[in-house]
C-alpha cells in the first residue's frame, strides 16, 4: 500500500498508484457546524470521517518586513521597498531545522508555495491599491515590472535556500487575477509583465529538478493557460472558476498530458441533488483512467450543500478513485 506522498507522485507523473488521492476540498468552520446539526459528530476529524489523505504546503513569507502603511506608486519609494524585502531568515517557518529533519521521512507530498499572484504581488488588499495597480500597468508598466522582479528573485533566492535543505515534491504558483469573464490584465499585459518576474524561481526549480510546477487559478484565467504552460507550468489547480471555461475534459484535448489536472468537479452539482452530482462525478471517469489527474471539487463547499449530500458526493468519489 502507498503512502500519500507516493500516491500523489504516482497519479500526477503517469505512474501506477495503488488509486487516486482523496484530497480535501476545504471545510469552512460555518459549514461544519451546519453539518454538524446534520449528523456530523461534535469535533470529528474529518480527515478520518471523509479519507483525506494527507498534504504539507509550506508558504515562504514574502511580505516586506516590516509590513509598509504604503506599496509604492512611483520610483522614488523603490529603495525602502527593496531594503524591506532583505533578512531571509525571518522568512523561514519556526522550528525551522526540526522540520527539515521530520521531512526527510515524511509519508505526505510537500507542497512549496512560491508565489501569490499578481494582485497580492502588487499590494493589493482593497479597492484603492487595486485602482492604484490597474492605473500603474498603463501608466508605468516598468515599475509594475521591477516590483514584481524584486519579489521574484527574492523567492528565487528564498525556493534556493529551502531546496538547499530539504527536497519538495510540488511547486506552487498562486494566481487569483480573474473575475468570472476572464483575467483582470490582457495576456500580452501578463507576459510582458507578470511572466518574467517567474522565470528566476522557475530556473531554480529546475535546478532542483521538483517535478511538478502548480498553478492554483481563481475565478476564470483561461485566456492565461496558454502562456503559463509555455512558461513552464505542468498542472493546473482551477478553483471557484466557471464550469464551462475551465471544463477539464476539454482542457485535456488541448493541452494533452503534459498538462496534469486537479479538481474539475462541478460544485454546483451538488446543490441540484444526487443525479446531477453522480453525473458530474462519472464524467471525469475517462480523465482518471488516462492519468495525470486528481479528482476533486473545483471550488470550497458552501452551507447550502447538505452533510447527507456531501457524503453522496465522497462516496461517489470513492467509486472513481479506485479507477
Amino acid at each position: 500500500m502507498m503512502d500519500a506522498r507516493q500516491r500523489f507522485l504516482e497519479t500526477l507523473l503517469y505512474g501506477s498508484p495503488d488509486r487516486l488521492p482523496r484530497l480535501e476540498e476545504g471545510i469552512r468552520d460555518e459549514v461544519r457546524l451546519a453539518w454538524e446539526r446534520q449528523g456530523l459528530p461534535l469535533q470529528a476529524d474529518l480527515a478520518a470521517v471523509f479519507g483525506y489523505d494527507l498534504r504539507e504546503e509550506l508558504e515562504m513569507d514574502l511580505e516586506p518586513k516590516p509590513r509598509l502603511r504604503r506599496w509604492p506608486a512611483s520610483r522614488k519609494e523603490l529603495g525602502e521597498f527593496k531594503r524591506r524585502l532583505e533578512a531571509q531568515d525571518r522568512r523561514l517557518p519556526s522550528g525551522w531545522p526540526e522540520r527539515i529533519s521530520e521531512w526527510r521521512s515524511r509519508c505526505q507530498p510537500l507542497i512549496l508555495r512560491v508565489q501569490r499572484g499578481f494582485f497580492l504581488s502588487m499590494g493589493v488588499e482593497d479597492w484603492r491599491r487595486f485602482h492604484i495597480t490597474i492605473a500603474l500597468t498603463k501608466d508605468d508598466p516598468a515599475l509594475v515590472a521591477e516590483l514584481l522582479r524584486l519579489q521574484g528573485e527574492l523567492s528565487a533566492s528564498l525556493a534556493e535556500r529551502i531546496l538547499n535543505e530539504t527536497s519538495v515534491d510540488a511547486a506552487l504558483f498562486s494566481e487569483p487575477i480573474g473575475g468570472n469573464h476572464g483575467p483582470l490584465i490582457s495576456p500580452r499585459m501578463y507576459a510582458q509583465l507578470v511572466l518574467p518576474s517567474y522565470q528566476p524561481i522557475l530556473a531554480v526549480l529546475k535546478q532542483h529538478q521538483v517535478p511538478l510546477i502548480i498553478a492554483r487559478t481563481y475565478a476564470n484565467p483561461r485566456p492565461l493557460l496558454p502562456l503559463l504552460v509555455e512558461a513552464g507550468i505542468n498542472c493546473l489547480w482551477a478553483v471557484e472558476a466557471p464550469f464551462e471555461e475551465m471544463d477539464y475534459l476539454r482542457l485535456r484535448q488541448e493541452f494533452g498530458r503534459s498538462l496534469r489536472l486537479i479538481g474539475g468537479i462541478d460544485t454546483d452539482a451538488l446543490r441540484e441533488g444526487k443525479t446531477a452530482t453522480r453525473r458530474a462525478v462519472e464524467r471525469m471517469a475517462a480523465l482518471a483512467a488516462d492519468g495525470g489527474y486528481i479528482p476533486l471539487l473545483d471550488g470550497r463547499v458552501r452551507e447550502e450543500v447538505s452533510y447527507a449530500d456531501y457524503l453522496a458526493y465522497r462516496k461517489l468519489l470513492e467509486e472513481l478513485i479506485k479507477i
